[in-house]
């Protein structure tokens, strides 16, 4: 009888540290792979790199050290091999000759958490039309990988039928995927328009995956948005409407979390998840502060950032997770930059009114003469929660009235006969 009866698949990662690569950076990766196994449910028991100039084309690392890797694999029974690249079809080939158990890479790592974790409709869309870009070129020699599908890590998605179709039928497959994806982006960025239109004041969250971006969005707005510490808890963009203290109006949007090395097939899929960043008056880009690796988190986000062409709007960095940091510890000069913990009301106060700071520097402050008969224009201003304020003057039997407004805000056409400094525009266009 067993004693030892596994509750969770086991692995071996395998990891390559090549000479002109940042070694770094390459820790953090192979950090990174640990934690994505687990955010899989998957138990690492061993880790295992090699030291190399160049990445082995038939076997991603020595034949030597493959043989090694299949000799612990075989002694502590695991169920899968994890490589920390993107392996090659005649790699993965290779590899699988010589392991009795699952291989597979980081990139299909991350298309299993995706798989499992995508709620939206576009969400599972963009997971299926990004597996299939990964299949397609290796559906050669896919047997022996097939007669595994029972299940567990790597074989998530599209079921095994589906994976023993023919490239024609997958083709046709990513095409009707596409399709799909083109429609719900063309209805997502009417909705972007029409808020345009509306003139909401639209912020969007970005950061680091885990850095509590959907912890700020439900602390802020009371959204039910899954907050987890694990890498990519949150898939689907969601937008919320956030009350400032003023009691302006605006939306707030979280965002899928960027991670290093994702893989190009994602890259490509999520990028339309993505694009509302650039819709974006404000940005703020939330940072994991307790995490050892901020620094280089930062530097991932920013470069996606630029890869998006929204770099230059407005960004506030929110160090988060403050309640975690020692007395004492650095933080860089990062421009306009706030250190808050995002489950301490105090902060949620501050952050709150740093936001504020940004919205109402964007309006421009105008002064009104309102007659009292034209009591409507005060009503519209009420409505549109535009923060104001009024005086009555009983001489001229009117409101003295300071508010404001952007000038793209469709009331502005309305308020502008009533400006008591009115701009040449204005005055033409009586």
């Amino acid at each position: 009888m067993n004693e030892f009866i596994k509750t969770k698949e086991t692995a071996i990662l395998v990891g390559c540290y090549l000479d002109n690569r940042d070694a770094e950076r390459t820790r953090l990766s192979m950090e990174e792979l640990h934690e994505l196994a687990e955010t899989a449910g998957v138990e690492v028991l061993d880790v295992v790199t090699q030291n190399r100039d160049r990445i082995d084309a038939a076997w991603y690392l020595g034949t030597g050290k493959i043989e090694e890797i299949a000799e612990k694999a075989r002694e502590l029974d695991v169920d899968v091999i994890i490589f920390n690249d993107e392996l090659s079809p005649s790699q993965t080939r290779n590899l699988d000759k010589v392991f009795d158990c699952k291989v597979i890479d980081r990139t299909q790592l991350i298309l299993d958490i995706f798989a499992g974790r995508a709620q939206s409709r576009e969400g599972k869309i963009q997971v299926e039309l990004a597996q299939y870009n990964y299949l397609l070129p290796r559906l050669a020699g896919q047997g022996k990988q097939l007669s595994r599908l029972g299940g567990g890590i790597g074989t998530r998605g599209p079921g095994e039928s589906k994976l023993e179709s023919d490239r024609r039928h997958i083709r046709r497959r990513i095409s009707e995927l596409k399709q799909q994806l083109d429609d719900t982006v063309r209805t997502r960025q009417l909705h972007r328009e029409r808020r345009k239109k509306n003139n909401v004041f639209q912020i969007a969250l970005v950061g680091y995956t885990n850095a509590g971006k959907s912890t700020i969005l439900n602390q802020l707005t009371q959204a039910n948005t899954l907050q987890e510490d694990k890498l990519f808890a949150t898939l689907d963009p969601t937008t919320r409407q956030l009350v400032l203290p003023s009691g302006l109006e605006v939306l707030l949007t979280d965002t899928v979390g960027f991670i290093q090395d994702l893989p190009t097939s994602l890259v490509a899929a999520f990028r339309s998840t993505l694009e509302g960043v650039k819709e974006a008056d404000l940005i703020l880009h939330v940072v994991d502060s307790h995490h050892p690796d901020f620094r280089v988190h930062m530097e991932v986000v920013d470069k996606i950032l630029r890869e998006l062409k929204a770099e230059d709007i407005p960004q506030l960095v929110v160090f988060n997770k403050a309640d975690l940091l020692t007395e004492g510890a650095y933080l860089p000069h990062a421009g306009e930059s706030i250190l808050i913990s995002a489950i301490r009301k105090e902060d949620q106060q501050r952050l709150l009114a740093r936001i504020e700071q940004f919205v109402l520097s964007s309006y421009n402050e105008m002064k009104l003469r309102v007659p009292v008969e034209r009591g409507d224009i005060l009503s519209l201003l009420h409505r549109e929660g535009v923060e104001m304020e009024q005086q009555f003057n009983e001489e001229e039997a009117s409101y003295l009235v300071t508010v404001r407004v952007n000038r793209d805000n469709p009331i502005y056409g309305k308020i502008a006969p009533f400006l008591l400094d009115k701009p040449e525009t204005v005055e033409e266009s009586w």
